[in-house]
Parts: structure tokens; C-alpha cells; sequence
């Protein structure tokens, strides 16, 4: 008997330790709540900061200047806050329908924004007009002073300003794309005004229908493009960086005037150094406009 008693015993009289079979239990418990913090953090950061919703829509009530639209971090639409209206705001979601108040207010924020978006074109586009406006007052000058202002014109469309150049037999040979003398005293009448300016400069060569019948081109395409290359090497020599500089040929696919005019075969037949706008593509559009609101003469 006092061996069997014995037996459940260590040598120094304590019982000895049965062996724990649920430690699995503890790693899975420290598992579940590295989890659960990690969901804690991601719901944390998911949640939209509340303040900055508050002064995007003040900043925006104070723009427009009358009742707007805010939004919460729901993603709500509340009406009538900006305008400080007695009544509660009205809740708007994707797919519900809107009361006539919160439709009015939207209908009047998004009026609001395209006016002052079409405002800031315009006013963009009139300051870049005024400044094409000097470059060809600037042009006009030295071309008078060269006795060659009648050898160019000078409008505005939605690229630029357009300053042309008439390849009359005076500029270049017939069927030729060699600048003669006095093509070469237009162009570098012309570059010196272009040179420190920060507009790409693009060179459009064009003729008439007439066909090419002799010389070394063997078409309109050919002869066009030559010119309007040849324009650009003289720029770039006189010192206009080449990476503003592009050459391109249209033949006689864009008369600036309908072959009905008499002087339609003359004027036609031109080369035009275009300084291009460096306005976004929308606000171009408004640059022909703008330009009619120039004084004559």
C-alpha cells in the first residue's frame, strides 16, 4: 500500500504536474485579438474626418454666396444649412426620391459652380488675348519698319495667334520651298518677338488647288510640308529653342478663304506661324470670342 501511494509522488514529496492539454487555447485567444485590433484600426481609419466635411462645405457656402449643398461622412446631401433656412436639413440618398427644396438647392450649387468655372475661362482667356494683342502690336512695328507689314496678317483662333504669311512669288518661288530674301527678312523680323516668349510655336504650311506640274515635289502635300519645314529651321536659327518649334503640311485641304474670291488662289497660298496657346483645351475654345472684344484698328 505504501508503495502505491509512492508511486503518485516525486522523490521530494510533491505531486507531480499532469499535463496541460488546452494550451492550443491561449495561441487561438492572442490570434482573436491581434484580429480584432487589426479590424479596430481599419474601421478607424475608414471613418471620414468630420471637420474637414464642415469647412469644405462653409468654404463653399461662402464661395457660391447662397444656399448650397454639404455633405456629411455618410455621404449625404444636406440642404439649407449655407443659407441658414429654419428648416431642418433634409436627408438625400443615391436612388431616393428629393424634395423640391433639395433638388432647388442642388439645381442652384451646380449653376453656381458652371458659372464661376465659365467666368474664370473667360477671364483667362481675355488676359491671354491682351497679351497676344502686344505680341502683335510688337510684330506690326518691326514688319513696318522692313517694309513688309502688308506681306502678313494676323488673327486669333482657338490655337493661338495666328500671324500669316502670304508665300506669294516675293517669299517663295513658284513650286519652290527655298526662302527667298525678303521671305528671310519677314521670318527673322518675326522670330525675335517669338524667341523669349514660353508658347510652343507651330508652322503650317498650305497651298492653293492649283496642282504641282514641275520642281522637285511631286505634289501639294510635298511642297507644303517643305515650307512650313523650311520656316522652322530658319526660327530655330535664330535662336528659338527646336523643342517649341513643329512643321506640318495641309496641302490645300484648309483655305482660309472659298475659291469663289478673287484673291482666293493668292491668299490661300500661305504659311502660318502659329504661337499657341497655353490655355486647357476648354477654355481655347473661348479665345476667338475674346478676341472680338478687341478694338479694331
Amino acid at each position: 500500500m505504501s508503495q502505491a501511494r509512492g508511486r503518485g509522488r516525486r522523490r521530494d514529496g510533491h505531486e507531480e504536474e499532469h499535463e496541460n492539454h488546452e494550451r492550443w487555447l491561449v495561441t487561438y485567444a492572442d490570434m482573436l485579438t491581434v484580429l480584432m485590433a487589426l479590424f479596430i484600426v481599419l474601421f478607424a481609419m475608414s471613418q471620414v474626418d468630420q471637420t474637414k466635411f464642415e469647412k469644405l462645405r462653409a468654404s463653399l457656402a461662402m464661395a457660391f454666396g447662397q444656399e448650397s449643398v454639404a455633405f456629411d461622412a455618410q455621404g449625404k446631401a444636406l440642404a439649407g444649412e449655407a443659407g441658414g433656412s429654419d428648416t431642418s436639413p433634409a436627408d438625400v440618398t443615391v436612388g431616393q426620391p428629393q424634395d423640391a427644396k433639395t433638388k432647388e438647392a442642388a439645381k442652384q450649387a451646380v449653376a453656381a459652380a458652371e458659372r464661376a468655372r465659365a467666368s474664370a475661362g473667360q477671364r483667362d482667356a481675355k488676359r491671354e488675348v491682351d497679351e497676344f494683342d502686344k505680341i502683335k502690336k510688337r510684330l506690326q512695328a518691326s514688319l513696318a519698319r522692313q517694309d513688309a507689314a502688308n506681306k502678313v496678317r494676323f488673327r486669333i483662333d482657338e490655337r493661338g495667334l495666328v500671324v500669316t504669311v502670304v508665300t506669294d512669288s516675293v517669299v517663295f518661288a513658284n513650286n519652290q520651298a527655298v526662302l527667298l530674301p525678303a521671305g528671310q527678312r519677314i521670318v527673322d523680323t518675326i522670330a525675335p518677338e517669338l524667341r523669349p516668349l514660353p508658347n510652343g510655336v507651330e508652322v503650317d504650311g498650305h497651298t492653293n488647288r492649283l496642282p504641282v506640274v514641275s520642281g522637285p515635289y511631286p505634289s501639294n502635300w510635298e511642297l507644303s510640308t517643305a515650307r512650313a519645314s523650311t520656316v522652322v529651321r530658319r526660327l530655330a536659327g535664330d535662336g528659338i529653342a527646336a523643342r517649341r518649334l513643329t512643321a506640318t503640311g495641309y496641302a490645300d485641304q484648309k483655305p482660309l478663304h472659298p475659291y469663289g474670291d478673287d484673291q482666293a488662289m493668292e491668299l490661300n497660298r500661305r504659311v502660318e506661324i502659329v504661337v499657341k496657346s497655353r490655355l486647357p483645351a476648354e477654355t481655347r475654345t473661348l479665345l476667338p470670342s475674346a478676341a472680338g472684344q478687341l478694338p479694331t484698328g
